[in-house]
């Protein structure tokens, strides 16, 4: 399995929600049943399930319990508001105490995968490095949220030809984007511990001297400068595309050289539809505002094309949620790469995946208004001969899908 089994067998007792191991002990006083789990969410996502999967089927293993997943999509499908995920078979007195810990491994990998997959299909040209570990709490959820880019990037990969992620920031988990170390470019800190921008590259590269250089160039305020510098100062490096600056500047001031005003001619020279369209406050602040811009992406590829280094690449970070994303594809900002950890859901009450038992002993039986979680064969018909209930009955959260 992916991962440490943890919690351990002998320490469910302690993570699982109460009424849960009461219920067990009710069980183990008045017999066990085989039962049926179906398992939804409450708003459309990518189904993204090995990890809690290979949790439970070591559960089963530990505890010599047979249980069945029946897994209704695959890995990196679609599923709908409602929809069952999955059903899960077997032994009630083994499976109602692993509910809580089985939800946490499933529901905020689903979403994430979700957001990662739009973030490559709007941006299919741009390789994206996940950047997510320092924003989760702990090295479980850093697991979970690595995954989750893997899948949402492979089905981009698949359906719409995109680059998709090209890795991620830690050792532990690159193996899920097909590497075995992980990929960074350069911190803050580093610029200021060497003084300059330039020194910072060049201690970099002697220390690796295999690996592409990408320069972080917003500490001292100077980012076109110091592109410029570094260029000059690796012109081999940057003739053979091994080569990039980093834009990570804050929202409290402007790229160099910019401004409102300059912003916004500069994307009347490079995107003037963007800003002949009515925008959000957002948006317009994406474009033409102060941190990492659009008018301030193009305005760095123009000064590196017209100092003669087209193949140096731009590395983009700093707050690259699904939206951003969304606008830097409507312009088509010259980015070569993303670094973000801006997929990780935003709002953690739609990462809540849910489970009902709805057979026992093969009878099914489940509570009222959740009836579309039976199989279409045995949820009731109302008087037409239509389904009486259905994933419809769910709302999904505005702006998403049904």
């Amino acid at each position: 399995m992916d991962g440490p089994l943890f919690p351990p067998p002998q320490e469910i007792a302690r993570y699982t929600d109460k009424y849960f191991s009461k219920t067990r002990a009710i069980i183990e006083r008045f017999g066990d049943c085989r039962v049926t789990y179906a398992v939804f969410m409450r708003r459309p996502v990518l189904c993204t399930p090995r990890l809690a999967v290979s949790w439970l089927e070591g559960m089963a293993e530990a505890r010599g319990a047979e249980i069945e997943v029946e897994l209704l999509y695959p890995e990196g499908a679609w599923v709908g508001a409602g929809e069952p995920m999955m059903y899960i078979h077997g032994s009630f007195r083994h499976l109602v105490d692993l509910e809580t810990i089985f939800l946490q491994k499933l529901g905020p990998a689903c979403v994430a995968a979700f957001n990662a997959w739009t973030m490559c299909t709007d941006l299919p040209y741009v390789g994206f490095l996940a950047m997510d570990a320092r924003h989760c709490a702990g090295s479980e959820m850093a697991e979970m949220m690595a995954y989750a880019a893997s899948v949402g990037s492979a089905k981009a990969q698949r359906e719409a030809g995109a680059v998709g992620f090209i890795g991620n920031a830690t050792d532990a988990t690159a193996h899920y984007f097909g590497r075995e170390r992980g990929l960074g470019t350069m911190p803050h800190a580093l610029i200021g511990y060497a003084g300059s921008t330039v020194r910072a590259a060049e201690m970099f590269h002697e220390t690796f001297p295999d690996d592409p250089l990408y320069v972080l160039v917003d500490y001292f305020g100077r980012e076109v400068t110091d592109s410029l510098a570094v260029c000059e100062r690796f012109p081999e490096l940057a003739a053979e595309g091994r080569l990039g600056v980093r834009l990570d500047t804050h929202g409290g001031r402007f790229v160099e050289g910019l401004d409102v005003a300059a912003s916004y001619a500069v994307l009347e020279r490079h995107a003037p539809e963007a800003i002949r369209t009515y925008r959000t406050e957002e948006e317009l602040r994406w474009l033409t505002g102060t941190g990492v811009t659009a008018a301030a992406i193009f305005h760095v590829r123009e000064a590196l094309d017209r100092a003669g280094f087209p193949k140096v690449k731009i590395i983009a970070s700093s707050g690259f949620s699904p939206q951003k994303c969304k606008l830097m594809a409507s312009v088509r900002a010259p980015i070569d790469i993303i670094g973000t950890g801006s997929y990780l859901p935003e709002r953690w009450s739609e990462t809540y995946a849910t489970a009902d038992v709805i057979a026992y002993d093969g009878v099914y039986r489940v509570k009222v208004g959740r009836e579309f979680l039976l199989p279409p064969e045995a949820r009731p018909k109302d008087a037409e001969g239509g389904y009486a209930a259905s994933p419809a009955a769910l709302t999904p959260p505005r702006g998403l899908p049904t």
